[in-house]
C-alpha cells in the first residue's frame, strides 16, 4: 500500500527583492506559506525503483531525469545509506508548471520526508539537520517547503526564522495557464534597473485579524510582479479579474507568478470568489484553499 504526502503548494505573501550579487544570487524578503492544496507524492513497494508522473500537469513536466523527486532521491541514499528494497515514486502533477507556487520544489521536499519514513531515520534532530542541508543543496525555496509552515525567508531565501502570529487566511488562486519561468522574470527585473530592495517590513503589533493582515500586507510588495506582466500579460488579466470582485481584500502575484492569490474575509467568501473567477474565466486554473497561519 502507497504511502502519500501532499506537496502543498507555496504562497509569496510578499517579496522584496534587491539588485542582483557578486555570487549570482538576488537578496530578497518574503514572508511564506502553505495552502491546503498542492501535488502529491507517493511511494510504494515495486519490483525495481522507479518514477512515475501523473495527474493533468504530467505532460508538461518535460525529462523526468530533471525532476527534483529523483534528485531528491539521490541525494537522500547518498546521506543516509539506506538498505532499501525497491519502490516506486509517483508524483500526481496538480499544480501548474512554472506557476511560482513552488511546485517542484515542495515535491522534493515531501518525497524526502517519505524517504526519510522509509529509511527510518528523519525522527532525530541530526538527521532533521541532513535533511535540511539535502532540502537546500536541492534549491533555495526546498528547505522551507521541507518545514511546510509560515517562515520569513531571507539572504537568498533559505535564512529562515518564525514570523509574528497571525491566522488562516481564506484564498483563491488563480493561474492562467501561462508560464512564468524564473529566470526570465528575474532578467527583465534587471534590465528594469531591480528598482525593489530586500528590506523586510515593519511589522504591526497586531495581525490578529485576517482584516488586519491584508491591511499589513497592502503597505508590501512582490518586486516580481510588473517583470513577469510585462513577459506574460494575462498575469495582469487575473489581478484585474480578483480585484473587481467584492469578496477581494488583497490580490498579488505569487513568487515569479504566473499563479496570484486573493484573501478573503471568510469561507463563504472565499467560495463565493472562487466560483465567480472559475465561471467567468473557465479555461483558467482557479483553486479555493486556505492558507496557513502562523501559531
Amino acid at each position: 500500500m502507497a504511502a502519500t504526502r501532499l506537496a502543498r503548494a507555496k504562497v509569496n505573501l510578499f517579496l522584496h527583492v534587491g539588485a542582483l550579487q557578486a555570487d549570482g544570487y538576488h537578496p530578497l524578503s518574503s514572508l511564506m506559506t502553505f495552502a491546503d492544496v498542492g501535488d502529491v507524492v507517493a511511494i510504494e513497494d515495486s519490483a525495481e525503483f522507479g518514477f512515475v508522473v501523473d495527474g493533468p500537469f504530467a505532460d508538461a513536466l518535460g525529462a523526468a531525469a530533471d525532476n527534483l523527486v529523483l534528485k531528491a532521491r539521490e541525494a537522500i541514499a547518498k546521506a543516509f545509506r539506506p538498505d532499501w528494497s525497491p519502490f516506486t515514486l509517483t508524483l500526481h502533477k496538480q499544480l501548474p508548471i512554472a506557476s511560482g507556487v513552488g511546485g517542484g520544489s515542495a515535491d522534493a521536499a515531501a518525497a524526502l520526508r517519505l524517504m526519510a519514513t522509509r529509511s527510518g531515520r528523519g525522527a532525530d534532530l541530526e538527521d532533521e539537520t541532513t535533511l535540511l542541508r539535502i532540502a537546500s543543496e536541492l534549491g533555495s525555496d526546498v528547505p522551507v517547503c521541507l518545514v511546510g509552515e509560515p517562515r520569513l525567508g531571507q539572504g537568498r531565501g533559505d535564512e529562515l526564522s518564525l514570523p509574528p502570529a497571525f491566522p488562516d487566511l481564506p484564498a483563491v488562486l488563480v493561474n492562467p495557464l501561462q508560464p512564468s519561468p524564473t529566470g526570465a522574470v528575474y532578467r527583465r527585473y534587471d534590465e528594469a534597473g531591480a528598482p525593489g530592495d530586500a528590506e523586510a517590513p515593519a511589522w504591526p503589533a497586531d495581525l490578529a485579524g485576517v482584516k488586519a493582515v491584508a491591511r499589513f500586507l497592502a503597505g508590501c510588495r512582490n518586486d516580481l510582479e510588473a517583470p513577469a506582466i510585462a513577459l506574460q500579460p494575462a498575469i495582469a488579466e487575473v489581478l484585474a479579474a480578483l480585484r473587481s470582485q467584492r469578496e477581494t481584500m488583497l490580490a498579488r502575484m505569487s513568487g515569479s507568478g504566473a499563479t496570484c492569490f486573493a484573501i478573503c474575509a471568510g469561507l463563504s467568501e472565499r467560495d463565493a470568489l472562487a466560483a465567480a473567477i472559475a465561471a467567468a474565466h473557465p479555461d483558467w486554473w482557479v483553486r479555493a484553499c486556505l492558507l496557513a497561519g502562523s501559531a
